[in-house]
């Protein structure tokens, strides 16, 4: 039986229990945050929008612009620009520093991510219109491949699919719903994951509707 939070409940101090998903190495925590820890979060994104608004990236080659707006949070920021994927430190919209990663989010990655170094990217995906999707992909751009892929999304509800190591392999979709937490590691580090789409409505959370999903990383191997 899963643990789930009342909506009066903050991060919890263990977290609740994670659902079988029948992949190895894929934990999904529903429920991990409570309303007021999401919108204490989502009051904190908004805050460092300022300083990063979100923009829309552009594939590698093709120069075509995503269905999805995007900004980051930590020390390296994940961009997609026509000449390939990159972690940087500098905000190319703008010439900043990306704002520091929100201390809720440092607190999420130490309770479930089971590893001895913090995040250095939190890559902010936001889904706003009802074309948004995310195409099956896996997270390969990071040295430190060890460390999982935390997942936490806000707003409406998607439909999140995991596949195999390969894009024709077998897949199996679940609903994320505000406040829930996913985390990708272990064996199932590299599999194919992707959005297929967005419930436009299932949620109030985010102004004027849409979906928040944010990634933490660790980048680079940490020092022995």
């Amino acid at each position: 039986m899963t643990t789930q939070m009342t909506e009066d409940e903050d991060v919890p101090a263990l977290g609740p229990a994670p659902v079988e998903t029948g992949f190895p190495g894929i934990a999904l925590y529903p429920g991990y945050l409570g309303a007021a820890a999401q919108g204490a979060l989502l009051g904190a994104l908004l805050a460092g929008f300022a300083t990063a608004p979100p923009y829309r990236p552009r594939m590698p080659r093709t120069g075509q612009p995503w269905s999805i707006r995007q900004t980051n949070f930590g020390e390296l920021g994940w961009v997609s620009r026509p000449d390939g994927y990159f972690y940087s430190s500098t905000n190319e919209v703008n010439g900043g520093k990306w704002p520091a990663i929100p201390a809720a989010l440092l607190d999420i990655w130490a309770q479930v991510a089971h590893y001895p170094a913090p995040p250095e990217c939190c890559l902010v995906n936001l889904y706003d219109t009802p074309k948004s999707r995310m195409g099956l992909h896996r997270d390969e751009d990071e040295a430190a491949l060890d460390a999982p892929v935390v997942s936490i999304s806000l707003g409406d509800s998607c439909v999140f699919r995991v596949g195999g190591f390969a894009r024709s392999a077998k897949s199996k979709s679940f609903r994320l719903a505000s406040g829930d937490v996913a985390v990708i590691g272990g064996a199932s580090r590299l599999r194919y994951h992707g959005v297929d789409r967005v419930i436009p409505g299932s949620s109030r959370l985010v102004p004027g509707g849409g979906r928040i999903n944010l990634t933490l990383r660790r980048v680079t191997k940490p020092a022995q």
